[in-house]
């Protein structure tokens, strides 16, 4: 097997101390134990979507896809949303998600129909081979998660699983619009 290049080399993301011991060079103020608790949530979550693109991938949909059909499957049976509530859900102009929907209805993945009381009114359904497509990504991805957390002890994963909840909950309450598009980047 060859060696990476010298460009490769140089393009390789630093590590957290590295980037840490930057920011602080260049902004005094810096905490660095904030600094080091954001920057790993974030390159975690960004490992964590190539890891499932990868996952879906093997089963032929996108990330993009998996959303939908999450998104329908949580919002429980009969598995409906219109096309401006999972618009709205997954943070995408209409006109994306649209797109989306076209390409998914094509897959066999989700219906779209009118809605027989109001024909004005769409209706997008999680089809049989949606949610088997689903299932099976949900087997993939409890296998990498399992993984994911094997080092850390039923008690450890409980109080992650807390800390991060609150975390959470701080985002939501201070910006409230930020599980869907923000009106200010529409």
């Amino acid at each position: 097997m060859s060696e990476p290049s010298d460009a490769a080399a140089d393009a390789a993301e630093p590590s957290l101390e590295e980037q840490i011991a930057a920011y602080q060079r260049e902004f005094q103020d810096l905490d660095p134990q904030v600094e080091q608790v954001v920057s790993a949530l974030q390159r975690l979550n960004r490992r964590m979507n190539v890891a499932y693109g990868r996952q879906t991938a093997t089963l032929g949909m996108s990330n993009a896809e998996w959303e939908v059909l999450k998104a329908l499957v949580v919002s429980g049976a009969p598995y409906q949303m219109g096309p401006g509530e999972l618009a709205k859900h997954l943070g995408l102009t209409p006109a994306a998600m649209t797109h989306r929907i076209d390409r998914m209805a094509n897959e066999g993945l989700v219906t779209r129909e009118r809605d027989e009381t109001n024909r004005v009114r769409v209706i997008v359904e999680l089809t049989h081979e949606g949610r088997e497509k689903w299932l099976e990504a949900m087997r993939l991805a409890s296998v990498f998660e399992e993984d994911l957390l094997q080092d850390l002890s039923g008690e450890e994963r409980q109080l992650l699983g807390q800390v991060l909840t609150r975390l959470l909950r701080r985002v939501e309450d201070a910006q409230p619009d930020a599980d869907g598009r923000l009106s200010d980047l529409d």
